[in-house]
């Protein structure tokens, strides 16, 4: 649990697209996003029931789930994690924000939630852009995406300690930054390196357009594909920040960031070394 006025985020899974997700090179676990006594699991793909119990986080203290697209790598989870938010479907409680393809199904994809496990929830949200909604004490505001479901979304938290953006799965568009400006930290899923164009996600050229346009304080690099590991995200992350001026770090499976007057990062192992951003 976090203090009442900390906010953390637990980046079970760093990893994305098909190639990842199947070899599992980097975890496909989502994030939990945690303000005092709300908790709440950002895109549970495969690997999230059992990596948020392996992190001491768990799924029954959930009090909401959000699901961004009807991609397997985003939702697999889901369904285990709503079983354990109702108390093994005897209690009806818990939030479900989801997209009209992952509760409904839209154009051939989805749906990916069953209409028996919706049923066991307190509240379902349907989200579209500019869809406004809260989980305990967190605000969220589903922001504008393109990809190859065309109902996907990113969000934007508003958190006891400022502003925090997920831009989820997303290609390059005019105005994609608009969503994100004036944000404490921008979580930015980069799937691939430098000088490599990937259609329907970012890649550093494009995730570069986006910090000079939104201007975070801080950012925290997430999502990656095969090139991206290949290439190296840490180098991605270093060269991100000496050309915008802005912290920005490459996420890895298991690290924390916790955020009061300044962001805490805590990497998986005990011996790593914490490390401070001053924003």
């Amino acid at each position: 649990m976090t203090a009442s006025g900390e906010v953390s985020l637990d980046f079970l899974g760093t990893g994305g697209g098909r190639f990842v997700m199947t070899s599992q090179r980097r975890r496909t676990a989502g994030i939990r996003l945690t303000q005092g006594d709300t908790r709440v699991h950002l895109d549970p793909g495969p690997g999230a029931l059992v990596f948020s119990n392996w992190a001491g986080l768990s799924p029954r203290e959930l009090n909401g789930l959000i699901i961004t697209h009807c991609h397997p790598d985003h939702y697999t989870d889901a369904e285990v994690f709503i079983e354990a938010m109702t108390d093994g479907t005897r209690a009806k409680q818990g939030v479900l924000a989801g997209t009209k393809s992952v509760l409904r199904g839209a154009d051939g994809i989805g749906p990916c939630i069953s209409g028996y496990h919706q049923g066991l929830l307190r509240d379902l949200i349907e989200m579209y852009e500019g869809t406004r909604f809260s989980v305990g004490d967190l605000d969220f505001t589903a922001t504008e995406a393109r990809h190859s479901d065309p109902y996907s979304v990113g969000l934007r938290v508003s958190s006891s300690q400022g502003g925090i953006g997920y831009t989820s799965d997303t290609g390059s568009f005019p105005g994609l930054a608009d969503s994100y400006t004036g944000l404490r930290l921008l979580v930015l899923c980069t799937m691939w390196p430098r000088g490599n164009p990937i259609n329907i996600h970012l890649n550093t050229d494009e995730a570069l357009r986006v910090l000079e346009e939104s201007r975070p304080k801080a950012c925290i690099l997430t999502h990656f594909g095969m090139r991206m590991l290949n290439a190296g995200p840490e180098g991605e992350a270093a060269y991100l920040q000496k050309e915008t001026g802005i912290p920005v770090v490459a996420a890895r499976d298991g690290m924390k960031a916790h955020i009061s007057d300044v962001i805490t990062l805590q990497g998986p192992r005990k011996t790593d070394e914490p490390m401070t951003i001053d924003v």
